[in-house]
């Protein structure tokens, strides 16, 4: 009997397939250079272009800023999105490996005592009155049961379930540069408050000033109660925003001590605004390079792959389950004549249950799956497209944000000479207090809006960086 049972497990799985379709990447082909990629050369648009990007760059060394690298090494440790990520990567690893076991032989110990006590008065008339038909017996051995997996049904299970561990693993690494740009981004408009909160110090500090002069000047008969007045009006424009400065100051704070994981409290700050080294150059390198880059183009082709597999799993539920059974162990009437030879018992079945009617659920099934993988490439698409989009846009707002940020530059010079000439034509008798108001005005916003350009120039450069698939982590490649 037991050769014959190998005989036909053998022919089983030698006859064994995989039902359902392989996975075959679906055809993207990516233009030839990003929108907007000043660097590109006459061979990138011809499809030839440079490798170089600046997403090869770790995080660290992308502005070189000690207090902006700890905090996002603190972040990395402690955030609560990104230890929430870990803990489904290692869900998924489990429910993998629980798939995979069911690939395998399950093998079970038991141990039973058995005692059956039978009616003298029953049914039975052959047995002799007075007779004693009690039994009892110890009964214990190892018992077998395996699911021949002859298409390949738990195969495909197990493609799916690895393809799904490694969908969340791609999920983390998401996760990890959503974190570090987020953090990045948060840091850099702190310090432009900080800046435009000492913009906001220095002018009023400048208004009093003024005012003291203008009060002085009003005492000698040299100006008026409206120069007074119109004096007030910038100290009182200044200290407001001030006020509303250090409010969001308080906010950028609180926001960053979430990502850190921790209550909210001070942030400790580098180098100011000014002192942030960006790279010389941000090339977007070879497009084709983002496929391999971006780990949400990864997860959602791990999610195409489990889907794909699903459908073979689904599939082979028009085949018939063959599943062997057995059991080996030891039976006696006595505890001690266990482990006697006589004792030995053992059984073994092979069997299959084939489907014949069950109202169409497996085909239903199968259209559901087919179905899924289908939206999964649609998905994969998208995700794509829109990742060419993100680089697209960050391009187009880092070089025309830089050229901003240049013009306001020339503008403040402009607003600076200007606020000089009015103030000395105040002062010599030639003019009213009025255009030294408004060019203290214009300064005023003119620093404020050049703080908020630099800052906006930074985080396009975060931004970017996040939307090539840059390599946030030190061992990450």
């Amino acid at each position: 009997m037991k050769r014959t049972v190998f005989t036909i497990i053998a022919a089983a799985l030698a006859a064994s397939c995989t039902v359902g379709p392989n996975y075959k990447r679906p055809l993207v082909q990516p233009p030839s250079a990003f929108r907007g990629d000043a660097s590109a050369s006459a061979e990138a648009r011809a499809g030839q272009g440079s490798a170089e990007s600046v997403a090869d760059l770790k995080w660290f060394d992308v502005f070189h800023d000690d207090t902006l690298t700890g905090l996002v090494s603190a972040a990395l440790k402690q955030n609560f999105e990104l230890r929430i990520a870990a803990e489904r990567v290692l869900q998924a690893r489990a429910l993998y490996g629980i798939t995979g076991a069911g690939r395998f032989p399950e093998i079970d110990a038991s141990a039973d005592v058995n005692a059956l006590r039978s009616s003298q008065a029953g049914a039975n008339r052959g047995i002799p009155s007075g007779v004693n038909t009690d039994v009892s017996y110890v009964q214990a051995g190892f018992s077998l049961g395996w699911e021949i997996d002859v298409w390949g049904r738990l195969r495909r299970l197990n493609e799916a379930a690895r393809a799904q561990y490694l969908a969340t693993e791609e999920a983390r690494r998401g996760v990890i540069t959503t974190l570090v740009a987020d953090v990045s981004a948060t840091y850099l408009q702190l310090r432009a408050l900080d800046l435009e909160l000492e913009i906001a110090k220095r002018t009023r500090d400048a208004a009093n000033e003024s005012l003291r002069l203008t009060e002085a000047r009003r005492s000698q008969g040299a100006a008026s109660g409206l120069d007074i007045r119109q004096s007030e009006q910038l100290l009182f424009t200044a200290t407001g925003q001030i006020a509303s400065l250090e409010r969001e100051i308080a906010q950028a704070e609180n926001a960053l001590s979430l990502l850190l994981g921790h209550f909210p409290g001070d942030v400790p700050r580098g180098g100011p605004l000014e002192a942030f080294h960006a790279p010389p150059a941000v090339p977007a390198g070879l497009p084709s390079a983002l496929l391999e880059r971006r780990p949400d183009i990864r997860q959602a082709e791990q999610e195409l792959i489990a889907a794909n597999a699903r459908i073979g799993a689904v599939k082979a539920e028009y085949f018939p389950r063959i599943s062997l059974t057995g059991f080996f162990g030891a039976q006696s009437r006595a505890l001690s004549d266990l482990l006697t030879g006589p004792a030995t018992l053992a059984s073994a079945t092979l069997g299959a249950t084939a489907p014949i009617f069950n109202a169409g659920r497996t085909r239903a099934n199968v259209r559901f799956a087919e179905a899924v993988q289908r939206e999964a490439v649609v998905n994969y698409q998208r995700v794509i497209y829109t990742a060419f989009r993100d680089v697209a846009d960050s391009l187009a707002d880092h070089g025309k944000t830089s050229e901003q940020r240049a013009q306001q530059e020339r503008l403040v010079d402009a607003l600076r000479e200007s606020t000089r000439l009015a103030t000395e034509r105040y002062r010599g008798g030639l003019d009213s207090y009025l255009p030294v108001l408004d060019a203290q005005r214009n300064l005023f916003q003119g620093e404020l809006e050049l703080a908020q350009l630099r800052q906006r120039e930074l985080t396009s450069i975060v931004q970017l960086y996040r939307a090539l698939g840059g390599g946030w982590e030190q061992t990450h490649g």
